[in-house]
């Protein structure tokens, strides 16, 4: 994926390019991430019906493919079927950007946010302190901390994507454009630093009414 800095929103102290601006899809890393994903969720009699080799032969091979980016960090990572709430604490809730098509299944659909790489490490910092002085270490700070760790592994005037990928095929028009998730979860850190513990709960709500139904549909079909 190629795309040029001026697509890129920067706040004042942010700086991206010069371009352009390419991101290498990693496939080979990110397939054996997913192998040893899916042999972490999954019981042995799927694993058995889908794999060809043994698990552990699966595991084994998988794992070395991974050992080689002990020096970096793969480009693109993603999750299936939701989006790791903490995420959105890397975008502006403003800087939305959203593609409807025709046809669900159109590859030009999407929903996304840009955000340059100073402004991303330091939305993710920010969030990191809030939630880890009023929530604790585990949970999503952890997904925080191990975000702001892979965000350290790419050049400083870089730029981070955040999309929805193929869950937009899963969700009708209104409810991508009412989506408001991007905005409750910055909401949820403002409120946290403020002790304000009604905000919490009522943004919270609103997130798990619009991720459980996808939630639902993961575990039903």
């Amino acid at each position: 994926m190629t795309i040029s800095p001026a697509e890129v929103p920067t706040s004042e102290a942010a700086r991206v390019g010069p371009g352009p601006l390419v991101c290498p899809l990693d496939l080979r890393a990110r397939s054996a991430a997913a192998l040893v994903g899916f042999l972490a969720s999954t019981p042995r009699i799927l694993q058995d019906e889908a794999l060809s080799l043994s698990s552990e032969t699966v595991r084994s091979r998988a794992s070395a493919v991974m050992a080689e980016l002990s020096a970096g960090a793969v480009h693109v990572i993603s999750t299936t079927w939701t989006i790791p709430l903490p995420w959105f604490a890397l975008v502006d809730p403003a800087q939305r950007r959203v593609v409807l098509a025709s046809a669900q299944d159109d590859p030009e659909r999407q929903v996304s946010w840009r955000v340059a790489m100073a402004d991303a490490r330091r939305r993710i910092a920010r969030a990191l302190e809030v939630v880890k002085r009023s929530l604790g270490d585990d949970g999503p700070a952890k997904v925080l901390a191990d975000t702001g760790r892979w965000l350290e592994h790419f050049h400083p005037h870089s730029a981070v994507e955040l999309d929805y990928g193929g869950l937009v095929q899963l969700l009708e028009d209104k409810d991508l454009l009412e989506d408001t998730s991007a905005a409750d979860v910055n909401a949820i850190i403002d409120a946290l630093e403020a002790d304000d513990a009604e905000e919490v709960a009522l943004r919270y709500e609103t997130l798990r009414e619009f991720w459980g139904e996808l939630a639902r549909r993961e575990r039903h079909g």
